[in-house]
């Protein structure tokens, strides 16, 4: 270990001092890019012209991602002056910022700060208000200056619904439901037809020949997008995308996502897991506005915790990610971004209700408070009383009880770079499965089989972040959070209690070294958990801490060349240090094609029994098999490498922008934790002793064949094999192949959403010892399903949104589903051996409602 980590420390620091000296040698020309914040072409004007200077090659500023591109003689001009050139100009840079008098005399179409001088870089309306569509009108003359239009007409075609812009050129129009082409006019010029969406963003400019020479339609924003300017890929799911379901929590948000997976873990607990690049969701890190998520003891019914209509958005990448979040992520990452106070709905409700008699019941209330505090408050009331069994087995399909959970929500921004959060979450769950027939005076009798969960968990966390306002690159901040949580179970005649504290810091600091081409981020943490278990009669307790710290560098060559090279050391009381190295590249060779690398390390301690909570609703004898040394449960940490490459390619198809996206990765384990099922009598705990890897390929085409028609295609392959005792098999429960498709249409207020999915066939670890009636088939065989939604938005201001839909549409669910169903105590009873639907189709309705 010591030997990786000094090779790969050398790695790492040799790169770092490679493009260190880089950027010191100042006699050749350079390229180099930065961000610069504007909104319009008048900026984009203003801008370049603002670098014609002496020394500067070439000036190309991009209004969507905000970048201004540079090629310069260093030896002529320094990266500091032409930074402040730039804000002479009234435009902020991540080194200057425009002197407000500078600014305020920009024109309104260019004002890039919100209220309190904050940059928000968003297009002309605002989030949250009619939707309309936006513009400005400008012209320009023969040397390429652009004026300002005032009176221009703007109209829906045959209609008398339209507008003016003002003197500065700007316009707003409310959407036209029945027509989306609008006529622009000026006199003197000629007049001209133009398709314009939702939420559009124009630009019309008007040649000195008086004729239109140019108009440029800013796309509405897309409900799911890759992020195309940095080395980590990133998929961003919006909160418009999770409403093309009823997404109660975070378990069903991934629904139209064709990355994750997401299924019951077994018949009776209610429990979902999900499975990124083959493997289960604990090596997936999962946090919560880069605050841990849901972990440990919470994992298994961690994904029902968080609740779908608190969610803003969710970023998720695949591979090792950035060591700033730690070490723990293996197969990828998953952040949680909830709603904020300061730019969400006053008031937003949301209630469901399903056929098999599942309730929610949501509230958010946000508040601003004077012009530096703003406070949120969200509750979230899930509840199943019926007892549904569509299979006719004598189980419940899911169990019944109520979850209430909730967040309160402060934050303080004076505006001057200073930002301070905090906040408490809640969480108490209480449910009860099993057999129809059990009530609870029948526990740990053998009347009636019977499962409960009763779940408390007490959260509290702050963040404090000071940016200094005339060095924007430059940064601290801290992050803090811990939780208690405490869980009493039983499976039958089975007791499970756990109990969990844990605690978790991250000090950040972040610089550049000469100039934003070399930028970092350093700094230290701590996590401390505590964990007490009782399964059974066996007592399972360990204190763990881990104190470390990390470094990571971004050398961005120029808008289409960056890398990112970390390293974290870290100290675990009960294993001693180690290292994780990540490494990750981005290079886009021609506009709209980017390739992507990374490769890193990553490390995690198991918890055996919250992580395969299935296995225990069976008769099945746990068996811990301890290894040297091995201190959690008498076994070693997981550790995994994992490489990977990707590739973006944007193009045109039936005149409108697409993407088709192909992925590769791979992961290979030097230890493992295996849990093996391969005996159906017991469950299985071992440190792996021979191979164990997992392969994933996935490609996606995402166009829009029709206006307001988008149509999302994919397909994944898994080969995903760990060596279980001797031999090394197909890991169980996990389809080599699964197709995808969704597609997505609005007209006037209505949308209308429809998904399909196609799993293969998946392996069953084997019953062979089990009499015949109690076995099952080798393979699963292969089933399709659909989920449909339709909603409608009413009234002008459309506050109140209804929606029906339906999950599972083609019927399909796996039968016989608890082997020995009828014997529960028996020596045969398993519930876990889930590889399809649960229960049948099932139809929902409800409704959204706002007050901005």
């Amino acid at each position: 270990m010591i030997k990786i980590f000094k090779y790969t420390a050398t790695a790492v620091l040799s790169l770092f001092f490679v493009f260190t000296a880089a950027a010191q040698d100042n006699d050749t020309p350079g390229t180099t890019s930065f961000k610069v914040s504007g909104v319009c072409g008048m900026c984009q004007h203003r801008i370049e012209k603002s670098l014609a200077a002496k020394g500067i090659k070439k000036a190309k500023w991009n209004v969507d991602t905000q970048m201004l591109s540079l090629t310069y003689e260093p030896s002529v001009i320094s990266l500091e002056d032409i930074h402040a050139r730039v804000a002479l100009a009234g435009h902020d840079t991540e080194l200057k910022k425009a002197a407000d008098k500078i600014y305020n005399a920009l024109p309104e179409c260019c004002l890039y700060r919100d209220n309190e001088g904050e940059n928000h870089n968003t297009p002309i309306l605002s989030p949250g208000s009619e939707p309309a569509v936006t513009g400005v009108v400008l012209a320009e003359d023969n040397k390429g200056n652009f004026t300002a239009l005032e009176g221009a007409t703007i109209a829906w075609l045959n209609t008398a619904k339209g507008t003016a812009s003002d003197k500065h050129g700007v316009f707003s129009l409310p959407i036209n439901e029945k027509d989306s082409l609008l006529v622009i006019s000026y006199t003197g010029y000629r007049p001209d037809t133009v398709q314009a969406t939702d939420n559009s963003s124009l630009h019309v400019v008007m040649a000195s020949d008086r004729q239109l020479s140019t108009i440029t339609v800013t796309a509405r924003r897309k409900s799911m997008f890759v992020t195309t300017n940095s080395a980590f890929r990133t998929t961003t799911i919006t909160s418009k995308e999770l409403m093309k379901a009823a997404c109660c929590n975070l378990s069903e948000s991934f629904e139209t996502n064709p990355s994750v997976d997401v299924s019951y873990s077994d018949a009776v607990t209610g429990s979902r897991q999900i499975q990124l690049l083959g493997l289960s969701g604990n090596y997936t890190q999962l946090t919560v506005e880069n605050l841990p998520g849901p972990r440990g003891i919470a994992t298994p019914l961690g994904l029902n915790s968080i609740a779908g209509p608190w969610i803003e958005s969710i970023q998720l990448s695949k591979g090792t990610g950035s060591v700033v979040n730690g070490f723990e992520s293996i197969a990828g990452q998953i952040n949680v971004e909830l709603k904020k106070p300061e730019n969400t709905d006053r008031l937003y409700a949301n209630g469901y209700i399903n056929s098999m008699g599942r309730s929610d019941l949501n509230l958010s209330l946000s508040q601003q408070i004077g012009s530096k505090w703003s406070a949120g408050l969200m509750l979230h009331n899930n509840f199943l009383y019926s007892r549904p069994d569509f299979n006719k087995d004598g189980f419940r399909d899911l169990p019944t009880g109520n979850l209430f959970s909730a967040i309160n929500r402060w934050k303080y921004d004076n505006s001057k770079g200073l930002m301070f959060q905090f906040g408490v979450k809640l969480l108490a769950d209480d449910r009860t499965g099993g057999e129809t027939a059990y009530r609870s005076t029948d526990k740990f009798s053998t009347d009636h089989y019977g499962m409960g969960i009763k779940t408390n968990r007490y959260e509290g966390f702050a963040k404090v972040g000071y940016m200094f306002p005339e060095k924007k690159y430059k940064s601290i901040g801290l992050q803090l959070s811990a939780f208690r949580h405490k869980q009493n179970a039983y499976f039958g005649l089975t007791p499970y209690d756990a109990e969990q504290s844990s605690f978790y810091s991250n000090f950040i600091f972040q610089s550049i070294i000469g100039n934003t081409a070399h930028k970092y981020r350093t700094g230290l943490s701590f996590s401390a958990d505590s964990y007490n278990e009782l399964y059974q009669t066996q007592a399972f307790k360990r204190n763990e801490m881990v104190p470390g710290a990390f470094f990571e560098y971004t050398y961005t060559m120029n808008e289409k060349f960056d890398v990112v090279a970390g390293i974290r050391a870290d100290h675990n009381n009960l294993y001693g240090w180690f290292a994780t190295p990540r490494l990750n590249v981005r290079y886009e060779p021609v506009a709209g094609t980017t390739l992507r690398a990374s490769v890193g390390r990553g490390q995690r301690t198991a918890n055996i029994f919250a992580e395969n909570m299935g296995p225990l609703v069976s008769a099945r004898m746990v068996n811990i098999s301890t290894s040297e040394n091995g201190k959690a449960y008498g076994l070693n940490p997981e550790v995994s490498w994992n490489k990977g490459i990707s590739i973006d390619q944007q193009f045109t198809l039936f005149t409108r922008e697409a993407m088709l996206s192909i992925d590769f990765f791979r992961n290979d384990f030097t230890n493992q934790v295996v849990a093996d099922m391969e005996s159906p009598r017991q469950l299985k705990f071992y440190n792996l002793t021979g191979k164990s890897y997992s392969n994933s390929f996935q490609s996606e085409l995402s166009i829009m064949p029709a206006e307001k028609l988008d149509v999302r295609l994919a397909y994944r392959w898994f080969d995903v094999k760990t060596t279980y005792g001797d031999e090394l098999l197909q890991k169980p429960f996990t389809a080599g192949h699964r197709a995808f498709a969704n597609l997505g249409y609005a007209l006037q207020g209505w949308k209308f959403d429809y998904t399909v999915n196609y799993v293969g066939t998946k392996r069953i670890p084997s019953t062979a010892a089990n009499p015949v009636a109690y076995q099952m088939r080798v393979k699963s065989p292969g089933y399709i399903t659909m989920n449909a939604q339709v909603s409608k938005a009413l009234g002008k201001a459309r506050a109140l949104e209804l929606y029906i839909g339906g999950e599972n549409l083609t019927n399909y669910f796996q039968k016989n589903i608890i082997i020995a169903a009828a014997q529960p105590f028996g020596e045969y009873f398993d519930a876990s051996m889930i590889w399809g639907p649960v229960s049948g189709r099932l139809m929902y309705a409800g409704f959204r409602y706002r007050i901005k």
